[in-house]
């Protein structure tokens, strides 16, 4: 770049506009700026140009500029430039920091290097010399407000490369600084100035240089400037780098596991920096409550400076190491911020940290900070940003920093982790009353609080080792329970809440919950109240803190459902009662309540005799009364199809009822109706009746959640349910227009799967499907379940970013299990057909589980 702009401006002063005798007015100097400035330039970044003048443009200077600009234009570059005298320069520096730092990273390509000289001069002599602290102000505030748009965190799934946390602006900003107090022209030079180490500046020109080359990877292979690290560029850029599969671990989540430690290596150097400037320039910190404490110089043996906890000298944690960890522990119990300079000393001495894991006061502070009522989260992120947490749980480090590569879960796994444990003391301080009132309630009946808090943090810590992270992790808390002075009791408990930390969420979201050996194989693994109670609090946090919108009104309702009902079994309720016995009692809860709203005896022993038994064990009477409301003015008006919608709050989502008469492939034409409108089905019941009427009933959501609930969209939904009944709309074609999923999910490997399972219910097969979400998918299942001749009479379906897990409660044509060898082969061949991507180019062939 530089010499296409020293060759083309050169040829338009000196051939295309030469001038015999020019004045002083003709001089002009060319300088470049910003990235180009830094001498960094990505294959799509801007040009930006300065030309410089000594004062008003001439024509035959504007000439010059105009022949220069567009001859780089016409080669194709994305230039940006400014006209500007040396006077100009200095006056909008003095009004602008985005000019004052454009300036400051000025490089001289070409012309009167006097002039450019005069410039520098200038500047640092009436600008920087005196607005030091103002200039590094401004560039942290902007750095905050560019990290609070971008989601205030670095370990998001697709970050931003150069403008998110930990990302290329930050290193750019350090530099900024370091350039404007310093006058220096490379980190090295800090190192000389005693701001950094030859360590940190080593770390420094690591992290640059990953981040960099990731940055140029991205350029080529999205043929523009693409700053966001999305899916379908990690994978790429990650075999690009030279990262391999590895038992346990896939190439691209090794990769964006370094993507995210060098992110918290700029962050790390960021404080040392920081620290550094206060020390040396004597700033101000910024003002907080602790500073208005002119009266409290000590806490717990740690001085206070500008309400900020810091060390009374370099040798404390070398004389003694527990004491990195009580500094973070009296930060805590003082709510008390830890001043930069006192963190640059942790960093430094991280190595004392491995000597104390043993040590039991260290694990006594550290057990005291996570179980704390005073904000454990922000305490525990301390502990991880400083690099503590991962040297003194060296199971823990091995997590920090890994992700899974797929659209649910959007944190990293240590983040998830830390954020979930503010999350369980969000819930027990009842600030989630109204997102979790249950979990709220029981939390104050848990006995075992400690074993609690130890779970929630150990409950991902076996991620990434190749096997069943649940099994692994358990074997962890056997091990650190002991470790962190816990009890033999307190360790069984650990041990066992992370075994089956998943059990809740996948019974309540994959089961039919009003199948009695649901509940009662959960309450088989679940046995006590105790520990039912802890497995709902951990699930709910656990759930809460995968990300955003993940959490959500169903699947409260599902775990609620599940936690009544295996309460009121193991408390010894009625739930366990005979098969012939909850029938009758269903069926005279319906009869009491229908009698006083003018139901004759007649009607309602008509009606009853409509329903068969899994009918009458499959809802609850509030619905069954719906029910009869529904068929009674059905079979007066003799009408062939019934559609009714009511709203369900309690779980934020959309009901929807048709009763019209019974025929193959009903679920699925259906299903197809409301995929063809945006309805996401995730609960379906499906009866028959003895009249030969179908009576189905699905709960809809909005694609991103909530309940279906807009008139017009309903009105349209049913419009569309009758024709594809009637057979003038064909959802497959419909769908086959629409199938094209985004590249960048297409790139996410979900390999299909599918489960049977005849232990699951004593009445029907359980069928589950897993394989990559996409509109209609849950209409190409059903019609190939029809297809086989299996009658479905209910479905449950989750999602997970982009992996669908759909399951199926059916039976065969004589209403029994499907059992025989040949047929279960036959079911999962075509069920795996169904999930295949038809948008994908190739189909990649997947072994039935």
């Amino acid at each position: 770049a530089d010499t296409i702009v020293v060759a083309l401006v050169g040829f338009a002063a000196e051939n295309a506009y030469p001038a015999a005798n020019p004045t002083a007015a003709d001089r002009l100097a060319v300088a470049a700026v910003g990235g180009y400035g830094r001498a960094e330039l990505a294959p799509f970044s801007d040009v930006d140009l300065l030309f410089l003048l000594p004062y008003k443009e001439t024509p035959r200077i504007e000439q010059v500029i105009e022949f220069t600009l567009y001859m780089l234009w016409d080669l194709g570059l994305k230039v940006g430039h400014a006209t500007r005298s040396v006077d100009d320069c200095i006056r909008l520096s003095r009004a602008e920091v985005t000019i004052r730092t454009a300036v400051l990273e000025a490089r001289w390509l070409w012309g009167e290097r006097a002039l450019f000289d005069e410039l520098r001069r200038r500047f640092l002599d009436d600008i920087a010399a005196a607005t030091g602290p103002e200039f590094v102000d401004a560039k942290l505030a902007e750095r905050d407000q560019r990290h609070t748009r971008l989601g205030d965190s670095r370990y998001v799934v697709e970050p931003n490369i150069k403008d998110g946390k930990g990302g290329l602006r930050d290193l750019h900003t350090l530099f900024w600084i370091a350039k404007y107090l310093y006058q220096v022209d490379d980190v090295a030079e800090l190192v000389e100035r005693g701001v950094l180490t030859e360590r940190e500046a080593r770390r420094f020109a690591k992290a640059h240089r990953f981040l960099w080359g990731v940055r140029v990877h991205m350029h080529f292979l999205a043929g523009r400037a693409e700053e966001r690290l999305t899916f379908d560029l990690q994978a790429e850029i990650g075999r690009r780098m030279g990262y391999a599969d590895r038992r346990g671990a896939r190439g691209v989540e090794r990769f964006m596991k370094h993507y995210y430690l060098h992110a918290k290596e700029v962050g790390d150097l960021t404080g040392i920096f920081c620290a550094a400037l206060e020390a040396q320039h004597k700033r101000r910190p910024r003002l907080t409550l602790q500073n208005l404490w002119p009266w409290q110089r000590e806490v717990a043996g740690f001085r206070i400076e500008g309400g900020r906890l810091t060390v009374a000298s370099g040798r404390v944690f070398r004389d003694d190491p527990v004491e990195i960890i009580r500094l973070f522990h009296a930060a805590q119990a003082h709510a008390l911020e830890v001043h930069p300079s006192a963190l640059q000393l942790v960093t430094r001495n991280l190595r004392l940290v491995s000597t104390i894991r043993e040590h039991p006061e260290a694990n006594r502070l550290f057990l005291e900070m996570l179980t704390s009522k005073n904000d454990p989260e922000t305490a525990l992120r301390r502990l991880n940003e400083a690099g503590v947490f991962g040297r003194f749980v060296p199971d823990f480090g091995r997590v920090v920093a890994q992700m899974h590569h797929d659209m649910y879960h959007v944190y990293t796994v240590d983040e998830h982790t830390i954020f979930a444990i503010g999350i369980l003391n969000a819930i027990e301080a009842g600030r989630l009353e109204d997102e979790m009132p249950v979990s709220s309630e029981v939390v104050h009946n848990i006995q075992s609080r400690r074993a609690l808090y130890v779970a929630l943090l150990l409950h991902d810590i076996a991620k990434g080792r190749g096997g069943d992270h649940s099994i692994l992790g358990a074997e962890v808390a056997t091990r650190l329970g002991p470790r962190l002075g816990l009890s033999a009791e307190e360790t069984e408990t650990v041990a066992w809440l992370v075994r089956y930390h998943l059990v809740m969420s996948n019974t309540a979201f994959r089961r039919d919950l009003n199948d009695p050996k649901t509940i009662t194989d959960f309450v088989e693994v679940v046995q006590s109240l105790e520990r039912l109670r802890l497995l709902l609090v951990l699930t709910a946090a656990d759930i809460r803190a995968v990300g955003p919108n993940v959490w959500n009104a169903w699947k409260a309702a599902l775990l609620r459902d599940l936690y009544f009902a295996a309460e009121e079994v193991i408390s010894g309720g009625h739930a366990v009662e005979g098969r012939d016995r909850r029938v009758e009692r269903a069926q005279g809860a319906l009869g009491d309540a229908l009698a006083p709203v003018g139901w004759s005896a007649a009607e309602i022993a008509e009606h009853l005799a409509r329903g068969y038994p899994s009918y009458w064990l499959s809802c609850d009477t509030d619905t069954h009364v719906y029910h009869a409301g529904l068929v009674r003015e059905a079979e007066r008006r003799t009408a062939p199809l019934t559609i009714d919608t009511r709203i369900d709050r309690y779980r934020d989502a959309t009901e929807i009822t048709i009763y019209t008469s019974d025929h193959p492939g009903l679920f699925s034409r259906i299903a197809g109706a409301m995929a063809l409108n945006g309805a996401n089905i995730v609960d379906a019941k499906i009866f028959t009746l003895t009249n030969g009427m179908a009576l189905d009933s699905f709960s809809v959501q909005e694609e991103g959640g909530g309940a279906f609930d807009k008139p017009n969209r309903l009105a349209r939904l049913a419009a569309q349910i009758e024709q594809t009944l009637a057979g003038r709309l064909r959802p497959m074609h419909e769908l086959a227009k629409r199938r094209p999923a985004a590249r960048r999910l297409r790139t996410l490997p979900i390999q299909p799967r599918v489960l049977v399972d005849n232990k699951a219910s004593r009445t029907h097969t359980v069928i589950e499907v897993n394989g990559r979400d996409r509109p209609g998918l849950l209409y190409d299942v059903t019609r190939a379940l029809t297809a086989l001749g299996l009658q479905i009479a209910s479905a449950h379906v989750t999602t997970y970013g982009e992996r669908a897990v759909d399951t199926f409660y059916v039976k065969d044509v004589f209403g029994l299990q499907v059992t025989h060898e040949a047929k279960l082969k036959q079911v999962r061949d075509a069920l795996l057909a169904a999930l295949a991507d038809p948008a994908e180019a190739v189909a990649t062939p997947a072994a039935p589980a």
